[in-house]
């Protein structure tokens, strides 16, 4: 018997999500930390997304989110196929 731990249509949510946004990476630019001059903001394949009143932590967090995400996602369908294949023995 299989115990699915991952909810298959978020995932499959979260995934078109991914898919859909501007592909990455995406890189954090903090004005006096990156560049003297602008204002903060993330850089893309497409260009920059300003972000007025998101503090240098939000941009950090939205910028990795991009390369995170996919990241997490496969880890936990890697680990869920891992814990079936135990189960299935």
């Amino acid at each position: 018997m299989s115990t699915h731990l991952l909810d298959k249509q978020r995932i499959a949510a979260i995934n078109a999500r991914v898919d859909a946004a501007t592909k990455g990476p995406w890189k954090p630019m903090i004005e006096g930390r990156d560049h003297t001059s602008g204002s903060s903001c993330i850089v893309t394949s497409a260009g920059g997304i300003d972000l007025d009143g998101a503090s240098d932590e939000d941009i950090e967090f939205l910028a990795h989110a991009r390369q995170d995400i996919p990241y997490l996602v496969a880890e936990l369908c890697r680990l869920e196929a891992m814990l079936e294949a135990i189960q299935a023995t």
